[in-house]
């Protein structure tokens, strides 16, 4: 019996252009194809003229269908995972289906390919040896004003997801916790016919996306500046004046007013300091 594989295969965000040899080469000689869409991989597959049984693996069923390819990949067979573009796990299904193969001794390996990540990255004109990845913020709550403080506070470029139907309230939330004068590079359909790549500042992208933009876009936001007064900082003085006897309410207020920085976010920030205190 042949030794079996997992291979993560990354494929084009947009642009078929960009299908690597060793990519198509992989799909032919897979066995079976696991993917988060099997309607785009069926497209894709159609486009390298190759034909290959293909089994879904999307969220709501990654459990059960990683335990199944990694049964199909320990009897033999040569498994390619996709996703519905880019790689596999990042802010994409396939953690599981990896994490349980390398457990049971099984050989994995990555077919490299597009990021909407790295090309967004640069693109942005930031320096890029140093970067964050948020992927998509939470819908609500304590999480997204925790993620949206550090993206806030963060000396080093930040690359999120966003989703058309999200743009207005994740640049708003953007530019409240980071200042709307922050540096935002927004990157449209990236690889696609009608690519657009934007810069300008969070005031002005929320100007130019906020009413609805069509089409997915991965924006890249600029590190705070090194005299910039993070939200950590301002947190720190609201602890302050609740140590000194002011409410929690009031001080979660008072340090919104004068910073800018989001009082919900002061404010879940001093509870939570209070209950692991």
């Amino acid at each position: 019996m042949a030794d079996g594989a997992l291979f993560v295969c990354a494929t084009p965000i947009g642009n078929l252009g960009d299908v690597s040899a060793r990519l198509r080469q992989t799909i032919e000689e897979a066995d079976l194809v696991y993917a988060e869409d099997t309607r785009r991989a069926g497209k894709l597959l159609r486009h390298l003229g190759v034909e290959v049984p293909v089994r879904s693996l999307f969220e709501g069923n990654e459990m059960e269908r990683s335990q199944r390819l990694v049964d199909d990949v320990a009897s033999g067979m040569r498994v390619a995972l996709i996703s519905d573009a880019g790689t596999p796990v990042i802010s994409d299904p396939g953690a599981a289906a990896v994490r349980r193969a390398l457990d049971r001794g099984l050989m994995v390996t990555v077919i490299p390919g597009p990021s909407a990540v790295t090309a967004a990255l640069a693109l942005s004109g930031f320096v890029g040896d140093r970067f964050s990845f948020e992927g998509f913020l939470p819908r609500r709550g304590k999480e997204r004003e925790r993620r949206l403080g550090a993206i806030g506070s963060s000396d080093c470029p930040v690359v999120l997801f966003v989703t058309p139907h999200r743009v207005g309230q994740d640049l708003a939330d953007l530019a409240r916790v980071c200042g709307p004068r922050r540096p935002v590079t927004v990157g449209r359909e990236l690889t696609k016919l009608h690519e657009e790549v934007w810069a300008g500042d969070l005031q002005g992208a929320m100007a130019k996306f906020g009413p609805g933009a069509k089409g997915e876009l991965t924006m890249v936001v600029g590190p705070s500046e090194p005299n910039e007064s993070s939200a950590s900082e301002w947190i720190e003085e609201a602890r302050g004046l609740v140590a000194g006897g002011m409410s929690v309410s009031e001080a979660a207020r008072q340090v919104a007013e004068n910073s800018g920085v989001s009082r919900r976010l002061i404010y879940q920030s001093l509870i939570d300091g209070q209950g692991t205190s």
